[in-house]
């Protein structure tokens, strides 16, 4: 069976344009995550330089809501991170395979997310790519995973107008545009994937992807469908100006208060 440090690699269980991520075993039997950067990036130090990035910024985060950094090193000649392997399916997957969350657990779900997220800005991170394929559920339970492009708050962006990074149907305004990018679109984000998760439908519609971000940036959210008082939140952290969409923190203390505090924090 292949290793990869102390790692043994058990399967492949996703990829994307430059690494590969395998289900894997470490030292202690535990059940792990390995993301590796495929052989033809392997010696590129721009990939290296991104994985390293991707290493500082999910270290930083702790939350029961967000993918755990276990392990990493950039510096041999295969790089990789290790993360805490997350047992279920995407968010993506779940709603295509049963359908919309309704009631309690929809807003269970909103809530656990905006809590997620406001841990990843009290880290000083910004994710910008939180969408329904980068996060996993189990028991109704999310975990935010792939901080492939994320960055600490405030640093140099690296997008401009005309270059997309990310999903682009839960894509913030500001990062269609090539401005200057924080916490508010990651807010954007997490309004859109709630709102996929209430209705099964992306919130911006389908097809190209000029037409998806000219409806993002003319602000024709599909909301039909959810019911108050959850729809109007929704429509707060979709608003096209990013600077007047509240904190993530600000929608999980609402949603909390709406659902009589019924959901606790679970064991990491």
């Amino acid at each position: 069976m292949e290793r990869l440090g102390e790692y043994r690699l058990l399967e492949r269980i996703g990829g994307g344009a430059t690494s590969v991520v395998y289900c894997a075993v470490d030292g202690q039997g535990r059940t792990v995550a390995v993301k590796e950067l495929r052989p033809e990036f392997a010696a590129d130090p721009d990939a290296r330089r991104r994985l390293a990035r991707e290493i500082v910024a999910q270290g930083k985060v702790h939350s029961a809501y967000v993918a755990r950094l276990i392990d990493g090193d950039v510096r041999g000649e295969r790089p990789y991170a290790v993360t805490q392997y997350a047992p279920g399916t995407t968010l993506g997957d779940l709603i295509r395979s049963y359908g919309p969350l309704r009631g309690a657990p929809l807003l269970r779900f909103a809530l656990q997310l905006a809590e997620g997220m406001a841990a990843v800005h009290e880290a000083g991170v910004v994710h910008r790519d939180l969408s329904p394929a980068n996060v996993m559920v189990l028991g109704g339970t999310p975990l935010i995973i792939d901080f492939g492009i994320a960055h600490d708050e405030g640093a140099a962006q690296i997008t401009r107008p005309g270059m997309l990074i990310g999903t682009p149907a839960y894509l913030a305004p500001e990062l269609i545009e090539g401005e200057p990018v924080g916490p508010a679109a990651d807010v954007f984000s997490w309004a859109g994937t709630v709102a996929y998760a209430a209705t099964g439908r992306p919130p911006f519609g389908a097809g190209s992807l000029h037409a998806v971000c000219f409806r993002i940036l003319r602000g024709a959210a599909d909301l039909d469908g959810i019911s108050e008082p959850l729809s109007s939140l929704l429509r707060l952290g979709l608003r096209r100006d990013q600077a007047s969409r509240p904190p993530a923190s600000w929608f999980a203390n609402s949603i909390r208060q709406w659902c009589g505090d019924p959901v606790p924090v679970p064991a990491r």
